[in-house]
């Protein structure tokens, strides 16, 4: 009885990070996630390490645990990591609201955004 495992998603070779609940709206951390796609993933981590953009701090977390997925529960090799995938997707919204002149109100939009960052190991 019960389900049977779902088929993984990701090749042999390959290992996903999936971060949730990220402060500050998909258009911006994907600008961030441009950076990184295709690169190596020692330099992707010192790009983010240098990058001005707030968002950069979260998406070097999620790269580390990608590496370290990949080292302590593939058996990858570190040095050989590519970042092959990093895609984001929006999540929920806090809604808010500010006092606005005769007894209005306006409307604010909190937004957060969901990512997943995929390393892959170079054949050699």
């Amino acid at each position: 009885m019960g389900q049977k495992a779902n088929p993984s998603r990701t090749g042999d070779n390959e290992v996903r990070a999936f971060g949730k609940y990220f402060r500050g709206s998909q258009q911006k951390l994907n600008l961030v996630a441009q950076t990184i796609r295709g690169k190596n993933a020692g330099r992707a981590l010192i790009d983010l390490e240098f990058s001005k953009k707030r968002s950069a701090v979260e998406v070097r977390k999620l790269l580390q645990s990608a590496i370290a997925n990949a080292e302590n529960n593939h058996g990858l090799d570190v040095d050989r990591l590519v970042v092959s995938e990093a895609h984001v997707g929006k999540t929920i919204r806090m809604k808010r609201f500010r006092a606005r002149a005769r007894g209005r109100a306006a409307r604010i939009e909190k937004k957060f955004s969901n990512m997943t960052i995929v390393v892959k190991e170079q054949d050699a």
